[in-house]
C-alpha cells in the first residue's frame, strides 16, 4: 500500500531534496507540497496525503499553527513535524496541536522513512531524552523573564524598563538563550518563545 505524503516547507531546496530522498524508497510517494497555510489546507483537501511533513518553523507562520488548522480540517491526518530544532517547548507545542511525532531535519533518511512508517502504523515517535515541557533547558529566573518578555514582543528597551536592568544586559540574557537553546538567530527565539508557550 502507498503512503501518500505532503510536505511542508517554505524552503524550495529542502522540499526538493526531501522529496528524492523519500520517492526513492518503494511504498512512499509525495502527492502534494505547500509553504504556507493557505497552500496547505488547498493541497491538503484536493490530494488527501496520509501523512504530512510539516516544517515547525516557517518564515511567515508558525507549522504548529498550519499543524492545527490541518487537523481541524481532516481529523484523520497524521502530522510528523520535520525541525531543525531540538528543543522541548517545540516538541511539547507539537504534541499539543496534535502531531504524531517529531524528527530532526538532519536525521539520516532511513531515520525519517523509519518514522513515517513507525506512525502509519499507528504509533507516535517522541525524542525520549527530551522531556515534553516547554521548562526549557537550564533556563535561570532571570532567562525566564526575559523569554517571557520576549515572547510578548518587547523590545530590549521595553524588557529592560519592565525588569530594572540596562538594554545591554537584556541583549546579553539574549545572547545567553540563544545558546542554551541552540537558536541561531534573533527572529529564531522570538519564534521560539512565542510558539513554545511562554506567553
Amino acid at each position: 500500500m502507498t503512503i501518500r505524503l505532503m510536505l511542508v516547507d517554505d524552503h524550495p531546496l529542502v522540499r526538493d531534496g526531501l522529496r528524492a530522498r523519500l520517492e526513492a524508497v518503494p511504498g512512499l510517494q509525495v502527492v502534494a507540497e505547500a509553504d504556507t497555510s493557505a497552500s496547505a489546507l488547498a493541497q491538503a483537501a484536493d490530494h488527501a496525503p496520509d501523512l504530512v511533513l510539516m516544517d515547525i518553523a516557517l518564515r511567515q507562520e508558525s507549522g504548529i499553527d498550519i499543524t492545527r488548522a490541518l487537523l481541524a480540517q481532516a481529523p484523520g491526518l497524521r502530522v510528523l513535524v520535520l525541525s531543525m530544532f531540538d528543543n522541548p517547548a517545540y516538541i511539547a507545542e507539537a504534541q499539543r496541536a496534535g502531531a504524531v511525532g517529531y524528527v530532526l531535519k538532519d536525521s539520516p533518511a532511513e531515520a525519517i522513512v523509519q518514522a513515517i512508517h513507525t506512525v502509519m502504523g499507528g504509533g507516535t515517535l517522541w525524542p525520549q531524552r527530551t522531556p515534553a515541557d516547554s521548562s526549557g533547558p537550564h533556563l535561570t529566573p532571570r532567562e525566564r523573564e526575559v523569554l517571557g518578555l520576549v515572547a510578548e514582543g518587547l523590545s530590549c528597551k521595553l524588557i529592560g524598563e519592565r525588569l530594572g536592568m540596562g538594554v545591554r544586559t537584556v541583549e546579553t540574557h539574549r545572547t545567553h538563550l540563544r545558546r542554551k537553546l541552540n537558536l541561531d538567530s534573533p527572529a529564531a527565539l522570538i519564534r521560539y518563545a512565542m510558539e513554545g508557550g511562554w506567553r
